[in-house]
């Protein structure tokens, strides 16, 4: 448990310096986008004046150092500022939004997992067979279907045609958690494609590699049963290979579901981050993109202590 503790110490010790790289380099990137916010706010038929004392306002007249300097000490005092265009605090908009990414996130994280890592599995368990083939094909076939394509056909036939599930829009889990899954159902099927395609190639391929090895050939010369050596032996090998692709593909969702969010009208981390990248609302931009790297840093956390707990060596080996 101390070489746990100590591996996570250092993991947050890490997360000074990655805030800091990736809200600059956001910062940075939103700051040489064409366009100005104060031309924007100042509204049709402005005068220069007008324009010139909003970019004061705002300290859009300040290098772009300072700009970023001011974000981060007031980020210090637990102030995210205020949106640009609707003055709403960038805390609560975030807040407010972040529920519904997370449902989709995990809905589709549930079920990717409860059909990829048994497909998997058994494909490992049939190797050869045709229906190995029909799971490798069907997994190669996600990774290449894109997830906004896969949504539109999903609204059109279980939506539009069928009236199964609701096409667009979302609802609070914590106000009608039933009414909030049957929303978030299709994006999150939608979703967990690529996940469930990953998940099987990803655990076939682990598995046949302990399956096939020297230890488990002696296992069988001993008498253990296939079943017995699979579940008691093979999957607690290929357990923390499994963790460590699921974390993977925790972090990968968040970006996919920008896409989604969209295709679906959800009102989402994912939606908000493009209105306010594309209306340079820098403060929203930034408050998201802090809430995300501080969020990809505590998965990637929370997957190294599972792993340690699993296997004691990778907490004495960071």
């Amino acid at each position: 448990m101390y070489a746990i503790g100590r591996m996570i110490l250092r993991r947050l010790g890490q997360l000074v310096p990655v805030v800091l790289v990736a809200t600059f380099v956001v910062f940075s990137l939103v700051f040489i986008m064409p366009g100005d916010p104060a031309i924007v706010l100042a509204g049709d038929y402005a005068t220069q004046e007008r324009i010139d004392e909003i970019r004061r306002i705002h300290g859009f007249d300040q290098p772009m150092l300072v700009q970023y300097l001011n974000w981060l000490w007031n980020v210090l005092h637990f102030d995210l500022g205020q949106s640009l265009y609707s003055n709403e605090d960038v805390a609560k908009l975030i807040s407010d939004r972040l529920p519904h990414t997370i449902l989709l996130v995990a809905y589709a994280l549930m079920l990717g997992a409860v059909i990829g890592i048994p497909m998997g599995i058994y494909a490992a368990t049939q190797q050869g067979s045709t229906i190995d083939k029909l799971i490798t094909s069907f997994a190669s076939l996600g990774v290449a279907i894109p997830n906004f394509w896969l949504g539109i056909i999903l609204v059109t036939y279980f939506s539009l045609t069928w009236h199964l599930f609701p096409a667009t829009g979302a609802v609070s889990f914590w106000d009608d958690p039933v009414e909030a899954l049957r929303h978030a159902t299709l994006p999150a099927l939608a979703l967990s494609t690529n996940v469930v395609a990953v998940l099987a190639r990803q655990v076939r391929s682990a598995l046949l590699e302990v399956l096939t090895s020297q230890h488990f050939r002696t296992l069988r010369a001993k008498g253990l049963g296939s079943s017995s050596i699979l579940w008691k032996h093979g999957l607690r090998n290929v357990a923390a290979t499994m963790l460590t692709i699921t974390g993977l593909q925790v972090n990968r969702l968040f970006s996919s579901a920008v896409i989604l969010e969209a295709v679906f009208a959800i009102p989402g981390v994912g939606a908000l981050i493009s209105y306010s990248a594309l209306n340079k609302d820098i403060p929203v931009v930034q408050g998201i993109a802090l809430v995300l790297v501080i969020y990809v840093i505590l998965i990637n956390l929370i997957v190294d202590v599972l792993n340690a707990l699993l296997d004691p060596r990778v907490a004495a080996s960071t």
